[in-house]
């Protein structure tokens, strides 16, 4: 109860009503009760998830789809690379691989877990689903709002994702549209 019907609820029981001393006693014991019980409810129990760890991350590798985890991705030889690859790289995708391998031991931590929030996000993502949702992308783009409304209307763990493609491929589609009107105008000589 608020403080103000409490407060006129005990003014109506000691005032008009005139209690008796065993009634007193019980509703004070009610009142007592009530109070411990709401308490109860009230407390809020956190849950602590475990750091992400890099070692527990796998990424497809070559077209075999080997799996390789980050941990392993960070310390790894440019050669085993590209055996694991099966392609020889380039000047430049050898840059490039040493450049992100020290951005990715820059970003795990001695311990094997992420010291960068940004990248323990975005493993969280990928590893629910966060990626693209063609379902989505394709009811909005050939089916418009009506596809739109279709992705709010499907209820799965997905939904979210499938909703945010959805809008993604209506505003494609949507403009895809608007330049095909705006360049095919007929004009009359």
């Amino acid at each position: 109860m608020s403080k103000p019907i409490l407060m006129i609820f005990l003014a109506y029981i000691t005032c008009i009503v005139k209690p008796k001393p065993l009634f007193m006693k019980k509703l004070f014991a009610f009142l007592l009760s009530a109070t411990f019980s709401v308490a109860s409810f009230s407390t809020s129990v956190s849950i602590i998830k475990p750091s992400l760890k890099a070692n527990e991350v796998y990424l497809p590798i070559g077209k075999s789809g080997q799996m390789i985890s980050i941990q392993d991705l960070s310390t790894i030889k440019m050669k085993d690379f590209e055996g694991l690859t099966g392609k020889k790289m380039k000047l430049m995708d050898k840059i490039g691989f040493v450049i992100g391998q020290k951005q990715l031991r820059k970003s795990i931590n001695p311990d094997g877990t992420f010291s960068r929030k940004k990248v323990e996000k975005y493993f969280n993502k990928m590893a629910e689903g966060g990626g693209f949702q063609a379902g989505g992308f394709f009811l909005g783009f050939l089916l418009g709002l009506i596809g739109v409304l279709i992705a709010y209307l499907i209820k799965d763990d997905k939904k979210k994702n499938r909703v945010k493609w959805a809008w993604i491929g209506f505003g494609i589609g949507l403009v895809i549209s608007i330049i095909i009107i705006a360049t095919s105008s007929v004009s009359i000589y």
